[in-house]
């Protein structure tokens, strides 16, 4: 039992990550967070949240969301600071925690990066069909637009998307960074657009009640808005990718911070008003629909701009896949490296210097569940995974700063130990207001990994090997 609590050296991952080309900057990381935060989360989370849990309170579930995210971030922030390494939260758990919990939160993330590249394809898929599609007048069979459990066979454009990702991804950090940078740009200013224009259509009785009683659950009344906010979880998991790229980043320990934070404080913003117009325009009780922002633009005939908010929509998710495939390419790469894995997914191609067997698996398992599982399924599978990172990285700092041998003279957490200590328990609070289904799946996966753990990783583990 001892050895499973065997903590990996920083040096280790240091030298191993290496072979890794930095080429990311500060606005190379604010971009690829906005890519990855503005997708599916803004384009489709707010209008099933607020026909489901909040009402127009769905704005104060986002704001609590980043709120909770903006100080966790700080914690990946002092984490990539002293460790600049690949893998995120596994490799930031294995130094502090030992291998166990390391491989606990890898193996939770995987599902993470592997469902959220998923359900963000699926939430591509919608739009596409809906909106370009039929425009064009070409109607996919049902056949072709659903998975089984949704009476179909396969959603096809979401898994053709999730191909054309991993070819991009696959040609190396360069490409996907020019793709990510112009991208954003185009899909912020769509969104802005949409506040500025939606103001002017936005009618107050939809508003009330803001927080509708249906909605008053425990604790306190607040269920609702808190199982909102625990859902909306899955809007803000970008900042855990910056922290992935950690290795692949020039000067990390101050320009990891200024992506992170960057990233929550944007993101907010366009989340917070966007949710706000979007529940003024429509009754809250219409926007159950995988495209409410189309579908608002439609109830009020603007259907030019209800073509360009597709139009934002398509290239805000087509931006988070970027991002999510990316860190969750890097986070199998990282548990191949150690060996907890088949070596060969810590293979690094001598072409590109990117992980390429991680890549290839990687999309085999993203475009299995983006064609086969809806998107709901899988948003609310996603956020178990990311809280129980949250919590843990949370908690770490405080091990962290008792490691003497890890130095850090770049980003540290403020009001440290009060900070970490309450970000840990507040991730703990949003685990326990996730739906009990989503718990319990979560729970069978975390069993699944402890298996694969024992029966494969610790035999074949690098650090097990070391004296």
């Amino acid at each position: 039992m001892t050895n499973i609590f065997k903590k990996e050296s920083v040096a280790t991952y240091l030298k191993a990550d290496s072979r890794l080309h930095k080429t990311l900057r500060a606005r190379d990381l604010v971009s690829l967070g906005i890519g990855a935060v503005i997708g599916t989360g803004i384009f489709i989370l707010p209008g099933h949240e607020a026909a489901m849990h909040a009402g127009p309170a769905v704005t104060i579930a986002f704001l609590l969301a980043a709120l909770v995210s903006g100080i966790v971030g700080m914690a990946y922030a002092e984490f990539s600071s002293a460790m600049p390494v690949a893998g995120s939260a596994y490799s930031f758990g294995s130094v502090v925690y030992g291998e166990i919990i390391g491989w606990i939160l890898g193996w939770a993330l995987i599902l993470e990066y592997f469902l959220a590249v998923a359900a963000e394809a699926t939430g591509f898929a919608a739009y596409f069909n809906n909106n370009i599609l039929n425009a064009l007048g070409i109607n996919l069979p049902k056949a072709l637009q659903s998975g089984p459990l949704e009476g179909g066979i396969i959603n096809l454009s979401a898994t053709v998307i999730v191909l054309i990702i991993a070819v991009i991804i696959a040609q190396g950090a360069n490409l996907s960074k020019r793709v990510e940078n112009v991208a954003v740009i185009i899909k912020v200013v769509i969104i802005v657009l949409f506040i500025i224009v939606g103001a002017f259509y936005v009618k107050t009785s939809n508003y009330v009640p803001f927080y509708p009683r249906q909605f008053h659950t425990t604790p306190f009344g607040l269920g609702g808005i808190s199982t909102a906010a625990a859902t909306v979880f899955f809007a803000f998991i970008g900042f855990d990718a910056l922290a992935a790229n950690s290795a692949e980043t020039i000067e990390p320990e101050k320009n990891v911070v200024k992506g992170i934070l960057g990233t929550v404080l944007i993101s907010v913003l366009l989340y917070v008003t966007f949710s706000f117009v979007l529940t003024g325009i429509v009754h809250y009780s219409e926007l159950n629909v995988d495209d409410p922002a189309a579908y608002a633009l439609k109830v009020i005939h603007l259907d030019t701009w209800n073509k360009l908010i597709t139009i934002g929509a398509l290239i805000g998710i087509f931006t988070a896949l970027i991002t999510m495939f990316f860190g969750g390419s890097r986070l199998v790469y990282a548990l191949g490296r150690d060996g907890l894995l088949p070596a060969k997914m810590g293979s690094i191609s001598k072409k590109h210097a990117v992980p390429h067997n991680a890549i290839i698996v990687a999309t085999i398992v993203q475009a299995f569940f983006a064609g086969l599982v809806p998107l709901t399924e899988l948003a609310a599978l996603i956020n178990a995974g990311t809280l129980l990172a949250f919590a843990l990285i949370s908690f770490g700092i405080i091990p962290l700063r008792h490691r003497q041998d890890i130095p850090n003279h770049g980003f540290k957490m403020p009001l440290y130990p009060y900070l970490p200590i309450l970000a840990g328990l507040l991730s703990l609070y949003f685990i326990v207001m996730l739906p009990n289904i989503t718990k319990i799946s979560v729970g069978i996966w975390l069993i699944l990994g402890l298996i694969v753990y024992f029966g494969y990783g610790i035999k074949h583990s690098k650090l097990q090997k070391k004296n």
